[in-house]
């Protein structure tokens, strides 16, 4: 998929999870075989907070759970990577097991856990790291603003491994072929948010930011690791 193709280089191997938590878990558990040292969340997410454009990069803070589990990131980390990242904000990510595609479920989401972003993988990362006593972090940019919808084209057209299920897309805008335009608008977006995301990869390079470590797991959104001895 797109995140695994940005995430890629020497040293990183790449797992898919399709956005199942199962598949997910099973593979961090494979990955601590490694001699993982770290985790970090890596890929696009949905905006909460209005005002964030498509594109802007973010940083985790802490990852909120559905159930309000607040799960902190490594402060030195986080604060590394913002910088590396040229100021980008810090701010807290919510996790979720579906997508939330409705403005009125981002702007309720967005107020009742704080969070100005969401997406489906971080909080699995998330809790897997402090099960394991891992460090975590997480960076994400903003693919669609909270005042936008995303169309039903866009929602079922993912496959379990990350690519685009075209008969899906297809089927779904002869049923409401009004979603053309939103289907473009989110294609727009998107391409913002992977120019920004490419960008922010270069900037941050091999260690995402993090000092000192022997391998790094990097969960991106259908997940990609980091698992073999990176060069110090």
């Amino acid at each position: 998929m797109a995140e695994a193709r940005v995430a890629a280089g020497p040293h990183v191997a790449v797992i898919s999870s399709g956005g199942d938590r199962t598949r997910l878990l099973a593979k961090l558990e494979k990955a601590l075989h490694s001699d993982v040292s770290a985790i970090v969340s890596f890929g696009i997410a949905g905006g909460l907070a209005p005002g964030l454009s498509a594109g802007t990069p973010l940083v985790a803070r802490a990852i909120v759970a559905e159930d309000g589990q607040y799960l902190e990131c490594d402060r030195s980390w986080a604060q590394g990577l913002a910088t590396a990242l040229g100021g980008a904000l810090i701010v807290d990510i919510a996790g979720v097991d579906t997508a939330v595609a409705d403005p009125a479920h981002k702007r309720a989401l967005h107020v009742a856990t704080g969070a100005v972003a969401v997406d489906m993988e971080s909080h699995v990362a998330a809790r897997f790291a402090a099960a394991h006593n891992l460090p975590f972090a997480a960076f994400r940019v903003v693919a669609d603003p909270a005042e936008r919808r995303l169309p039903d084209a866009a929602l079922v057209g993912l496959r379990d491994d990350g690519g685009v299920a075209i008969g899906a897309v297809m089927r779904s805008l002869l049923r409401e072929p009004r979603q053309i335009p939103h289907l473009i608008q989110t294609a727009l977006d998107t391409r913002a948010a992977f120019v920004s995301l490419f960008r922010g990869r270069k900037m941050i390079a091999g260690g995402f930011g993090f000092g000192d470590f022997r391998e790094l797991v990097l969960d991106v959104s259908c997940e990609d690791v980091i698992g073999r001895s990176l060069p110090v």
